[in-house]
């Protein structure tokens, strides 16, 4: 969603200050769990913005299906003997609401922390459930704006964010990184003879196929139309035909077993990140889409 490390939001805050006011506890957070650290979004009542991931009580919440409830944490052995408990901020009751995106996935928490242990009944379990609801929904618009509605992958508005923060990293750590446009061979002809319907079938089947066959840590998106993409990063380049051409396996796997009287294929465009060559992002994508362009016009009938 890229939303680490950015400033401050009145819309999170607002639930934080509520969630401090309504349990007086002197700390609210709302956290988020990356690799190695929890970052916090919205933080009232600690002077740091993250701390390291392996002592964190987020790191713990998110693995729970429903709040991490720690009444006196010196009397629990997870973390009775943690550097937040025995040191600053000397955390003595903890409770974290995990939130999560629109797929499900828990991504961090909304916790209140107070530094005595105190009970916490039912009524307070569900009032924190609330306000972490009211959190969720802010994350929900905050994915919407970046994801397509249709296949639920990033649009091209999402793509150009996060691929900005991967080329940077990949920039910093001399990785290597791939950008590979799609564009979907008979999909025209998909619409035309069997309607629009057919035609959004046949999208997100595409995306679908996207998530099963890319790494969590690639980036693909739907730029429009049927126009898809991916950033494969810390790739070695000899690889990527190859996993392309996996791709293209399992794809016509996947709609012959849905035995459609209609065959889908893609062309594509490959372009190589080159830091002192390539300005932006948008750069990439104007000279990988000639690329694709190329490549459809090389096949017998692909216009």
């Amino acid at each position: 969603m890229a939303i680490l490390d950015t400033s401050p939001e009145e819309r999170f805050d607002r639930v934080t200050r509520m969630a401090r006011r309504l349990f007086g506890v002197p700390i609210a957070l709302v956290s988020l769990v990356d690799e190695n650290r929890q970052w916090f979004k919205s933080c009232f009542g600690l002077d740091v913005n993250e701390t390291d991931r392996r002592i964190s009580f987020c790191g713990h919440a998110i693995l729970n299906q429903g709040t991490l409830l720690i009444e006196d944490t010196l009397k629990d052995e997870r973390f009775a003997d943690n550097p937040l408990v025995i040191g600053a901020p000397h955390i003595r009751f903890y409770a974290g609401q995990p939130l999560h995106t629109l797929s499900g996935q828990a991504i961090g928490t909304l916790c209140i922390i107070d530094r005595e242990p105190r009970s916490f009944g039912q009524d307070d379990l569900s009032m924190l459930k609330d306000l972490a609801g009211m959190v969720e929904r802010e994350f929900m618009a905050v994915q919407l704006a970046i994801s397509d509605e249709l296949t639920r992958i990033s649009n091209r508005r999402g793509f150009l964010a996060l691929s900005k923060y991967s080329l940077e990293i990949c920039k910093r750590q001399s990785f290597p990184a791939t950008l590979v446009f799609f564009d979907l061979d008979g999909f025209k002809h998909v619409n035309d003879s069997y309607g629009h319907a057919e035609g959004d079938r046949v999208l997100k089947e595409f995306a679908d196929q996207m998530r099963e066959s890319f790494r969590t840590s690639d980036l693909f998106a739907r730029l429009g139309g049927d126009e898809f993409v991916a950033l494969l990063t810390n790739v070695n380049a000899d690889a990527i035909d190859v996993l392309i051409e996996r791709f293209d396996t399992a794809l016509q796997a996947r709609f012959a077993a849905l035995a459609l009287p209609y065959s889908i294929g893609f062309s594509y465009g490959l372009l190589s990140y080159e830091p002192l060559k390539h300005s932006s992002i948008e750069d990439m994508l104007h000279a990988a889409d000639s690329a694709m362009y190329a490549n459809k016009r090389g096949k017998r009938g692909g216009l």
